[in-house]
């Protein structure tokens, strides 16, 4: 019998759950649950997080620690101990690949962002998600692409798709950079990240003022990616100062917007039209 094994089934009885109320707690059958208890299966990666998450411990803990002699507030102890070291989860990043086998970038549109944070580890979620390719990005890192909602990031507005890179650690995490950030408790989040002098919470900022920072702790953050670009049906109005010298140049001559930002703006509207059909299948 596995250390996953026997957790699963210590740290139920420990909280008082039958097989029964444990599995309809998760979303599984009973007897599906009864066949990790008794190392007859592994649990799946959405499963196996669904199961820390109700236990309170880390995928991390479940799979490497022996949990059977300890309590309940010797266990919280350890994952203070653990979040203090800085010691973060356990991460697996699944993927899909086109025909080509060229990682795809798959759209997480604003409804299935609920559904994501139980399915953001299991292929066969991420199968049934919109997929689609950028050719500007670099093919070094691995991408996913979040509808954001709300305006506490303006003046990107409510509907906006940020493509992000995956980010391996929080450590990798630069000041005042945008993020995406998929957390246990908040959901997906998409803020700028200031350290604020801690190790196991991370301050976060919004764009609009109008909305205050709030902080989340490093051992609820399930994915970070960092954004990279972004895709909107709107587009910023001119400075000011731009717009004025448009249209009344200092030699008096109408001035030409230059050709490569056409270029551009019509290569952005190509992929908003695409986003548009993948979002409608």
């Amino acid at each position: 019998m596995s250390i996953v094994s026997t957790n699963i089934r210590t740290l139920r009885k420990q909280m008082g759950f039958t097989q029964e109320q444990f599995a309809e707690r998760i979303g599984i059958k009973r007897s599906l649950l009864g066949a990790y208890e008794e190392g007859r299966a592994d649990p799946r990666l959405n499963n196996l997080q669904n199961i820390a998450t109700e236990f309170g411990v880390t995928v991390d803990m479940l799979l490497t620690r022996d949990l059977t002699r300890m309590n309940r507030e010797d266990i919280q102890k350890l994952m203070k101990k653990e979040a203090g070291n800085g010691k973060e989860k356990l991460k697996i990043l699944s993927i899909t690949v086109d025909q080509q086998n060229r990682e795809n970038i798959e759209l997480v549109p604003q409804k299935a962002a609920a559904g994501y944070l139980n399915g953001f580890a299991d292929p066969e979620y991420l199968e049934e998600l919109p997929r689609f390719q950028l050719p500007l990005l670099p093919q070094t890192g691995t991408y996913r692409a979040f509808e954001i909602s709300g305006d506490s990031m303006l003046p990107l507005p409510s509907g906006t798709i940020i493509i992000g890179q995956y980010v391996e650690s929080a450590r990798d995490i630069r000041e005042g950079k945008t993020y995406i950030f998929v957390t246990a408790k908040e959901g997906v989040v998409y803020k700028r990240a200031y350290r604020n002098g801690k190790d196991n919470s991370l301050l976060m900022v919004s764009d609009n003022t109008a909305y205050a920072p709030f902080e989340i702790e490093l051992a609820d953050v399930l994915e970070i990616w960092e954004a990279k670009a972004f895709i909107s049906m709107q587009f910023p109005e001119p400075a000011t100062a731009a717009a004025a010298q448009i249209a009344a140049p200092a030699n008096g001559k109408t001035t030409k917007p230059d050709m490569s930002l056409e270029k551009l703006a019509g290569l952005v509207l190509e992929l908003q039209n695409e986003v548009i059909k993948l979002k409608e299948k």
